[in-house]
């Protein structure tokens, strides 16, 4: 494919979109776009809805959910990129926001929660590595795409945020919590039920079935799903468990019976106050009494931080790409131009 090919559609407006330059974010290696621990700066904002990408669950789902016979023109796989940026022009088509951010996984494996739960995501974690080193299992072929879709996303204009120590899940905690607007929330993630709230606009577009088939889950759609409100649904994880996040959870306590308990005492602090003052209608006294350490624990463990350090970053949809000589670059190395087109129109009509 030759650069001359590319078409970028005409602006609406014109805009410089600021980026945030090139780069990787590898656990322990902050880049551009992610803030060191300890550093909080101003977040510059726009009225409007705001879109909050989980980026790892999406370029999971695209690396696994399209063909790796997608390869660049020296024979790369290329499927995780095109999915991806499928994923994102989908997205801003069906919801348009006025806000986007990709939020990154700096740390998947963060510190303090293994230090909560040592078994937190330990089975994710890479073999014949030292565990030490905190590098989780990903797919050989994903590895370098993760590179390119991070060089895209700022030649695009799409802001990239992490925070040195903390999951994207936080990331996305700490934005929605700030937020002066609508927020849609978009991942495969359950965990990330616990933000949803009708009083600050925050939805869950949830992914797990796929961008095209996903769910609007707002106060309503959660309770009709899982019988509790979304900010109850961390301590419900907490106390059922959670394989896929190493979380052993109560024993003899399964998902209803979670959920039963927080819907009469709607958090695990409470519960536990309710079993320290000799409540009789708390049920599942023993087992409670037995897991009173563990549930302290683990429910600091599954409720989302609101409180990341974060970089300063432009959190506008782009009117135009940030970089465009460089988007054509990337477009025509990765022989990925009819996506980059898909997400540039999507942007062009939410912002027209």
């Amino acid at each position: 494919m030759s650069a001359r090919t590319f078409r970028l559609p005409d602006p609406v407006v014109k805009g410089t979109g600021t980026g945030i330059g090139r780069g990787t974010t590898r656990p322990g290696q902050p880049g551009r776009g992610v803030a060191p621990q300890g550093m909080l700066v101003a977040v510059t904002t726009t009225p409007g809805r705001l879109m909050l990408l989980d980026s790892a669950s999406m370029y999971f789902r695209a690396f696994h959910g399209v063909p790796d016979s997608f390869r660049s023109p020296d024979g790369a796989p290329v499927n995780a990129v095109r999915g991806f940026l499928d994923m994102v022009a989908t997205l801003v088509r069906g919801h348009p926001p006025a806000r986007l951010v990709a939020c990154w996984d700096v740390d998947w494996r963060p510190a303090f929660r293994v230090a909560l739960v040592p078994s937190y995501k330990s089975h994710r974690l890479a073999a014949g590595v030292d565990p030490r080193a905190n590098v989780e299992e990903t797919p050989d072929g994903l590895i370098p795409q993760i590179e390119v879709i991070a060089d895209l996303l700022a030649a695009l204009g799409i802001a990239r945020v992490g925070s040195a120590g903390f999951e994207a899940d936080d990331v996305i905690g700490t934005l929605a919590s700030r937020g002066t607007g609508p927020v849609d929330a978009v991942s495969g993630d359950r965990d990330l039920v616990q933000l949803v709230d009708d009083e600050r606009g925050v939805r869950l577009l949830y992914i797990g079935r796929g961008v095209r088939n996903l769910e609007v889950l707002d106060d309503a759609a959660v309770r009709a799903k899982y019988g509790i409100p979304g900010r109850a649904y961390a301590d419900v994880a907490a106390m059922r468990g959670d394989p896929s996040d190493g979380l052993p959870g109560v024993p003899g306590i399964g998902e209803k019976t979670a959920a039963s308990l927080m819907q009469r005492w709607g958090s695990v602090e409470a519960l536990l106050a309710a079993l320290d003052a000799g409540d009789q209608a708390v049920t599942q006294r023993p087992k409670l009494e037995a897991a009173r350490d563990y549930l302290v624990a683990a429910i600091a463990v599954t409720r989302v931080r609101r409180d990341c350090p974060l970089p300063d970053f432009d959190d506008r949809l782009p009117a135009d790409p940030a970089e465009p000589e460089r988007l054509l670059e990337l477009s025509d190395r990765w022989g990925v131009e009819s996506s980059v087109n898909r997400v540039l129109l999507a942007i062009r009509a939410a912002a027209g």
